[in-house]
């Protein structure tokens, strides 16, 4: 059984996953040391319904087989917004309606102690 990866190569993995899935407009949160459940956010977009699934999938495959067991998942039954959280990197996959409407990153990069994107 391999070892949990750490929080950087975890990030490592997803962002190239992210880049060979043709996932748009990613962005980096850097939570450490404002948050005691992640160390990272990522937000990115899919085209389309289709491409916000298959990148969710794509993303959670990876992650399984380097090693990464304990996998949440939601969102996937519509694929408007899918959430993964594999402990230290929490992934959001939007549509970009859906992403606009949310503004995550703002909620995150904003006001005090906000963190920053990378």
């Amino acid at each position: 059984m391999k070892a949990q990866p750490d929080a950087d190569k975890t990030l490592s993995l997803i962002l190239s996953r992210l880049e060979d899935m043709k996932a748009e407009e990613t962005v980096t949160i850097d939570l450490r040391g404002k948050s005691t459940y992640s160390d990272y956010m990522i937000v990115t977009t899919g085209r389309v319904n289709r491409h916000v699934g298959a990148i969710a999938d794509n993303v959670t495959k990876s992650l399984k087989e380097n090693g990464i067991k304990s996998i949440h998942v939601e969102g996937l039954p519509n694929c408007d917004w899918v959430l993964i959280d594999s402990g230290d990197v929490i992934v959001h996959v939007f549509r970009p309606e859906v992403r606009e409407f949310y503004n995550l990153e703002r909620l995150y990069t904003q006001g005090p102690g906000a963190a920053k994107a990378i």
